[in-house]
């Protein structure tokens, strides 16, 4: 969900650590440009297992689970609905706006996240794609072996946000706001897919991708 793709990924180094069998594809982008798409297609088309860690934060967060019992006890009530479910809205704009908030809600999600993420990780060998929303904000790039970044113009990503989030474009701008422009973050991968056109081009784009990262013959 949408606050998991704010600050799930902050988690450190350590999830990544010692899983030497593995070959850790770390697929990441901005808010809004489809990586978890890309992600998912890249996963089936070279048969990869895909971690998601948008999944674990997810359920992480559901009523009575771990994380959001970590919140419950430390955060204000405000930002719980009358039936305990997260006020999705007031919580992820309070992350937005507030970094104080926003290194608490870190410090006591990353050992949760770290924990379930080693437990998915274990025992994998070969290549492995983990999607990895904050990639480069989390400092994550020494421990992944390579980095897929998936490129979209903004405009385009303003315009996924607004949809699918139902937020205002102001709302939009200071999600974007909030990460390392996309731009620097494709100066720095290994692989960059540009997803701003048509899902065909950007299937196009996987193909060759998939060739370059040895997935097909």
């Amino acid at each position: 969900g949408t606050i998991c793709r704010i600050f799930c990924i902050y988690c450190k180094k350590s999830i990544l650590l010692q899983h030497k069998n593995a070959r850790i594809i770390g697929i990441t982008g901005g808010i809004g440009s489809g990586k978890s798409r890309v992600c998912r297609y890249l996963g089936r088309l070279c048969q990869m297992e895909v971690v998601d860690l948008d999944d674990i934060c997810r359920k992480l967060l559901l009523p009575g689970n771990d994380g959001w019992q970590a919140l419950k006890e430390n955060i204000d009530s405000r930002f719980f609905q009358s039936d305990g479910e997260l006020d999705r809205v007031s919580f992820r704009d309070e992350l937005f706006k507030n970094k104080q908030f926003r290194n608490l809600v870190d410090s006591l999600l990353h050992p949760l996240a770290q924990k379930k993420m080693n437990h998915q990780l274990a025992g994998v060998e070969g290549m492995v794609l983990v999607e990895i929303p904050l990639l480069f904000e989390a400092g994550w790039q020494d421990y992944v072996d390579v980095i897929i970044v998936v490129y979209a113009e903004k405009v385009h990503r303003m315009q996924r946000i607004v949809n699918r989030d139902g937020v205002s474009e102001e709302q939009a701008g200071l999600a974007i706001s909030a990460q390392y422009s996309l731009s620097r973050k494709a100066s720095l991968a290994h692989y960059v897919v540009d997803n701003s056109g048509s899902w065909k081009k950007t299937c196009n784009q996987l193909e060759h991708l998939s060739e370059a990262l040895g997935c097909k013959d």
